[in-house]
């Protein structure tokens, strides 16, 4: 039986798998085959663009289909982008927390990574100039209702530097702190309030 796949077919696998990801509401492997496979197919596209010698029904035809994977193609990327800073925020900032996941990691490109990476020295960049009067990474969506919280140390996390001197978390124990001096711990989970 001939192959009868049509111009833009893998595109829509792209465009399907990132639905399945965002109902699922989970990030799927980096399907590197596929985004690949939609590249070449661009190539032997343009090919065919170019070969032709006379303006033709055809050539409207492979420029629609070029212009349609292109689209699927950066529709797949934002949506990824999107998905990787939302788990940025999501763990305040904290991108060794996302990376030192494995099971996050293994899902990413390299070039996922690079953006991460490249995301958060942009974010502390803008952060720097006044961190000091606001702390940005600061969860905003559950607004505090004390200015002291009571917490319980899920994971150890050593010595830390409040302003009414250091606490040195172990897990298991207990303290009431200043919600702002380790709000950050509670976003990243290494504490949880009580």
């Amino acid at each position: 039986m001939a192959d009868t796949r049509q111009f833009g077919d893998l595109a829509t696998q792209l465009i399907i798998e990132s639905r399945r990801s965002a109902l699922a509401d989970n990030l799927l492997k980096y399907n590197d085959n596929l985004v690949r496979s939609v590249i070449r197919e661009q190539r032997d596209l343009e090919k065919l663009m170019d070969g032709a010698q006379e303006v033709s029904p055809a050539i409207l035809i492979y420029q629609t289909a070029i212009v349609r994977n292109k689209r699927c193609l950066l529709a797949y990327h934002k949506h990824r982008t999107d998905q990787l800073r939302d788990m940025y925020w999501a763990v305040g900032g904290a991108l060794p927390h996302i990376l030192s996941n494995q099971d996050i990691r293994s899902k990413l490109s390299p070039h996922e990574v690079d953006f991460l990476r490249q995301y958060s020295a942009s974010v502390m960049d803008y952060r720097a100039g006044f961190s000091n009067e606001l702390d940005i990474t600061a969860s905003i969506t559950h607004p505090p209702k004390d200015l002291h919280v009571l917490v319980r140390v899920v994971r150890d996390c050593g010595v830390i530097q409040t302003e009414l001197g250091s606490i040195d978390f172990q897990k298991g124990q207990r303290f009431m702190v200043r919600r702002a001096d380790i709000e950050h711990l509670i976003v990243q989970g290494f504490l949880e309030e009580v």
